[in-house]
This record gives structure tokens, sequence and C-alpha cells, in this order.
């Protein structure tokens, strides 16, 4: 199901993030008393009396900076408030409404979505009485709430107000359990990122580092140059989505620019492209990372994995050139680069060796995809689940919290892309990293799962 989207704004060091990190529950967002320490959309979900919503935060918004930096922060600010459902304009109550608030202001009103205005750092009585909610009230926003993100006051009354403007619930219903949402899921997992909606065909991004061939690669499997293909790196700018049939199957490729290293620090154009990369694999049902299996793997392409794994999306490692490897030596020491300094990402990425200038590789580069697209839409039935649990514990059962005995009652998978598995224990707490690792492979093991899972551990209602 497709959570509505809340976008939190406002103009640097009013407290975005630390409304956020409590909306979510957890010490997600960095927090530190400095303007500009997010730039990126950062992503958490949230619930409030069991309705279920995905909160993104965003870096402070200022305007008239000519620093690329800050315009692309902008931009950033400018795309949560596109796709959220709710805004939240948080200012400075203290200091009162200042010049960039009023811009800010003007650009979350013209975007006709609903907005209620959070006025921070009203930490107390005191506080209250000195604040500047005059300024606040005067911008003419109907909702206007005194809030301390910090500490707590007024944000129930403001969340109530939120719950009325979130759509009803839509979207395809998840197996019956005891997951109602009435307690807080421990997670450790990163942010929830928004799914494009699943017709069956599944879109697939190919990233890499620029001049890795990925225009090539598409050129090949559409057999028509409908790409530019060039020997400078960072000839593709835009995300272009394609569509390619093979006999009965379909499939939606998205080709993205080139992602190059220090990418805040490059001309605006850069930095869209790479934007434009990282909005493709959030689109994308399965990421192909292609790299130059002549030249050694290096960090930018674990970062690509690392990146992919965050948002939780099945991925393919594509090793291209393979035709320009010297015969058997050179196969050996690319699966020895491989699992060197990419395999240790993800040990259970799938590579796939091809040569996209040539066709080969590619019909079963293709049933890769496949194949870990349909993983990610698999459910297991609730009993196979729970037989499952029963094995893994009496094969080895959780080691002692504080003393106690951890006990995982119940199991059940409550959605997919990725799938998710939700176990209801008597500590949350005690279910250790180690111990977390274990249940996974095991996982893997029993149904042959290559794409990343989430587990969430929430403690059983007494």
């Amino acid at each position: 199901m497709t959570l509505p989207v809340v976008a939190i704004l406002g103009r640097p060091n009013v407290g975005k993030s630390t409304l956020f990190n409590r909306l979510v529950g957890r010490q997600a967002a960095l927090v530190e008393n400095r303007p500009g320490v997010t730039r990126d959309r950062h992503y958490g979900e949230a619930d409030w009396a069991g309705r279920y919503f995905t909160v993104v935060d965003t870096g402070g918004f200022l305007e008239g900076e000519a620093d690329p930096l800050a315009s692309s922060v902008r931009r950033q600010a400018e795309k949560a408030l596109a796709e959220a459902a709710v805004a939240v304009l948080v200012v400075d109550g203290r200091d009162g409404v200042q010049a960039d608030d009023l811009v800010l202001a003007d650009v979350v009103r013209r975007s006709g979505k609903p907005v209620l205005v959070a006025a921070n750092k009203i930490d107390d009585r005191r506080s209250e009485e000195r604040s500047e909610m005059g300024s606040v009230h005067a911008m003419g926003f109907q909702e206007v709430f005194g809030i301390s993100a910090s500490h707590g006051r007024g944000v129930a009354d403001m969340l109530d107000a939120l719950l009325v403007h979130l759509p009803e619930p839509d979207g395809e219903e998840d197996d019956p359990s005891p997951y109602d949402g009435e307690e807080e899921l421990e997670d450790a997992s990163g942010h929830e990122t928004q799914a494009a909606p699943d017709d069956g065909i599944p879109r697939i991004a190919v990233v890499g580092r620029p001049n890795a061939g990925k225009s090539t690669l598409l050129n090949r499997l559409l057999g028509d140059d409908r790409l530019v293909v060039s020997e400078v790196p960072g000839t593709t700018r835009d995300a272009i989505e394609v569509e390619l049939t093979r006999g009965t199957e379909r499939y939606r490729f998205i080709d993205t620019a080139g992602i190059r290293r220090k990418v805040g620090h490059g001309d605006d154009l850069e930095q869209e492209s790479a934007e434009v990369a990282e909005d493709a694999l959030k689109r994308a049902d399965v990421v192909i990372v292609l790299f130059d299996a002549t030249e050694p793997a290096v960090e930018q392409d674990s970062r690509l994995l690392g990146a992919c794994l965050r948002i939780r999306k099945p991925m393919v490692l594509a090793a291209n050139k393979v035709d320009l490897l010297a015969g058997k030596e050179g196969r050996r020491a690319l699966a020895s680069a491989v699992d060197e300094h990419l395999r240790f990402v993800f040990a259970n990425v799938p590579l796939v060796e091809l040569s996209a200038r040539d066709g080969v590789g590619l019909p079963k580069l293709l049933e890769v995809c496949s194949r870990l697209y349909m993983q990610s839409r698999r459910r297991i039935p609730t009993p196979e689940i729970n037989r499952f649990l029963r094995e893994a514990e009496d094969a080895h059962p959780a080691p002692r919290h504080q003393g106690h005995p951890v006990r995982l009652y119940y199991m059940v998978q409550v959605s997919i892309r990725p799938p998710t598995f939700l176990f209801h224990v008597n500590r949350p707490a005690g279910i250790t990293e180690a111990y977390r690792r274990f249940l996974e492979n095991r996982m893997r093991e029993r149904w042959g799962f290559e794409i990343p899972l989430r587990l969430v551990f929430k403690r059983r209602r007494k």
C-alpha cells in the first residue's frame, strides 16, 4: 500500500529534522545547531492514531542563494512539496517570521496543498509568552500550532489536525495479521521510499559510473540507436524510460546519467543528473549496477550497491566488456575483484557477465531481472512462515536479554516490494544484529530470496 506523504519544509535551523525525528520515533535525521546540515530529502515512516504516513525531511530553503549547493537543496524541497499530500511549514516561533519564511510560504500556498504551520521552539509557557506568534499568524494560514519539536509540546494537536487532510488508505490489502499499527515498530532500517505503481511490468534502472556502457546496453537490447552513445563520460543527463518486449515478456528500462563522485561540488547540470539517477532508483523495481569488467571495481561501484541496498531494491551486478578480458585468467581476476570489492556489500546479489556491444549475456540478464522482480512480489503463506519460525528457533534460540529469555511468538508477511516480515516478540531490544542476520539467512535458504528483505520486530500486546 502506498502511504501518503507529509513534507516538512522551512528555512535552515528552525528544527525541521528535530520534528522529523519525533514523528518517525527515532534519531533518523542528523540534528545539529547550524544551518545546512540536511541537504537531501530524508524519508521515514510515521503513524498517529493508527494512521500511517511517510514523512519527508528537507534541507533549509533559502531564496536568492547563488551557490549551486543551495540551489540543489531548494530543488529537493520543491520535489518533496510536489509529491506531498500535506505540507508542514516550520518557522521559529521565538524569533518570528523572516523574509525567507515569507518566500517559502508563498511557494507552499501556490502549490494548492493543505498547509499546517508549526511555530517551533515554544518549549514552555514562558517561551509562549515571549514568542513572536503574532507574526506567524500574520502569514495568513488558518492552521497554526505552537510546538516544541524537541520536547513534544503541541505536537499531538498538530498531528490530530494533520490526519484530517490525509487521504483515506487505499491500495492492495496485506495478509490478515495482528499488525494494526497501534504500537511502535522497532526497526533499524533506513528511510522509506515510494515505489512506482505495480502494473506487472518490471521497471529496471541501469546505473553505473560514467562510460560503463549503459546506453550501449539499452541500444543493443532495443535493436535501435534510441539513446546517444559517446566516448565522452556523462553524455546521458536525463532518466529515459523505454519499453522492451522479448517474446511474451515486457520490460521498462530506465537509462540514467552516470553517477560521479563528489557530485555536490560539480556544475548545476551534473547535480541535476545525479538527482535524476536517484529518482530513477526509487522508481525502479530492479536495478542493474553496470560496471566495466576491464577496470578495477572502485568505491563508487560499492557505493551504488549500498544505495540500492538502503532503499531495498533488488539488484544485479552486470560486468560489461567481458569480451576484452584476457581468457580464463581475466575471468578469474574479475570474479576475485567482485568478491573482494562488491559482494561484501550484499553477498546474495547475482552477477551476470556480458558484452553490451556484441550482445553476449543479454538473455541471461533479462532472465535474472525477471526472477528478482517476481521475488520482490512474492507472498509466503502465514502457516508456512510460522513453521519456519518454529524450526529456526529450535535450531538456534534467540540469546537472552538482560537475563531474560527472548521469545518469538508469531511471524507474518505484511507487504511486498520489498518483502516485509513482522515478528511479534516479547523483547524487541533483545533481537541482536547477529540473530537478525541468522533469521534472514535462514529465510533466504528456505525461500531462495536473492533480494533485500525487511525484518521488523514488534512487542506483542499484553
